[in-house]
């Protein structure tokens, strides 16, 4: 027959109370008894039953992550990231995927989830201005990305601009003044692509630079295969470049593919720099140039504040963009 409480306490000499006040986390126990039960609990084999515990609570000990596409590093390893700092909470984390489409990430909005989880992280990219009436939900919600600004919910961030610019001065500090960008959205008014877009002829004008504006190249998903595609065409309209910044590493990575096929030595011929610092970013030969635009500090801020938001505050909500870092390394560098 399977272990209860019960067992525990007769085991331990207290009470079922005491059991369920260890088992919790309760703070006001005295060490003695709570080593007593822990080693009633670990001599028993008892389990306590979850299941029975949330229905009490009206908790399921479950929060809902949705993200665009797991095979994208970024949201790979974010998600990673958040099941790492939801678990020092105690939390499960229940993964979906949108596809970055529109109707999805409303569906995701609309589907009655309080049975489900507890709060939810939400990274939308089909999402427009428009949509903002949808983000008001019942149940706790934080957001991840750009891609809606000034949200009736919080929202934990990259700090685009200036991150943008931070790669974009590194590329004009080395020397390099026609700087290609990969994986541009043209018509795009508030997504990722349009505000590091910006940030890149912003850093040029800033430096009494002109905006080549034939040297923006689209890229739909930012995969790399659409990066080596996207590279493919730079050099097919035989426009002069000495840099290219590729708006996310996965774009990067695929151009750094189609230049050592073209015989273009990098850093030499053409320096390359991409965002998001994902693992591969550091071993792709050369090692990639980046900005890490602080992954594990989103996850954690992002959990945090849901977590706050699950136990009723009620405050007012927050904007908060994560600190970045710029990583040099061999695609602009060369090797030392």
């Amino acid at each position: 027959m399977a272990v209860t409480m019960r067992d525990v306490a007769r085991a331990a000499g207290v009470s079922p109370k005491t059991v369920s006040n260890v088992m919790n986390g309760y703070p006001y126990i005295r060490e003695e008894t709570r080593t007593k039960v822990l080693a009633a609990i670990e001599a028993l084999g008892y389990r306590m039953n979850i299941s029975a515990r949330n229905l009490k609570s009206g908790r399921t000990g479950i929060i809902g992550l949705a993200v665009p596409e797991l095979s994208l590093p970024y949201f790979g390893e974010l998600a990673d990231q958040v099941i790492v700092a939801a678990d020092e909470h105690g939390l499960t984390v229940m993964i979906e995927q949108t596809g970055a489409d529109r109707d999805r990430e409303l569906t995701v909005l609309s589907r009655p989830r309080g049975h489900l989880v507890d709060g939810l992280l939400y990274s939308p990219l089909g999402l427009g201005q428009e949509d903002i009436g949808q983000l008001k939900s019942n149940t706790p919600m934080v957001l991840l990305g750009e891609r809606i600004f000034h949200s009736p919910v919080d929202h934990v961030m990259i700090d685009n601009i200036p991150a943008t610019k931070a790669a974009v001065e590194h590329l004009l500090a080395i020397g390099r003044r026609r700087i290609a960008v990969l994986g541009v959205h043209p018509g795009e008014k508030v997504g990722t692509a349009a505000i590091r877009y910006d940030a890149y002829a912003e850093a040029l004008t800033e430096h009494g630079l002109p905006v080549p504006l034939e040297l923006a190249f689209t890229a739909g998903r930012w995969h790399r295969s659409t990066g080596a595609r996207a590279t493919e065409q730079l050099l097919a309209s035989g426009l002069k470049f000495d840099a290219i910044l590729a708006l996310n590493d996965t774009l990067a990575l695929g151009a750094l593919r189609v230049l050592s096929q073209h015989g273009i030595r990098v850093p030499d011929d053409v320096a390359v720099a991409g965002f998001d610092n994902i693992d591969e970013a550091s071993y792709s030969t050369p090692s990639l140039t980046t900005v890490d635009p602080g992954r594990a500090q989103i996850a954690r801020t992002a959990v945090e504040l849901l977590v706050q938001r699950m136990a009723g505050d009620d405050s007012e909500h927050q904007e908060i963009a994560a600190p970045y870092a710029l990583h040099t390394r061999e695609s602009t560098l060369g090797s030392h």
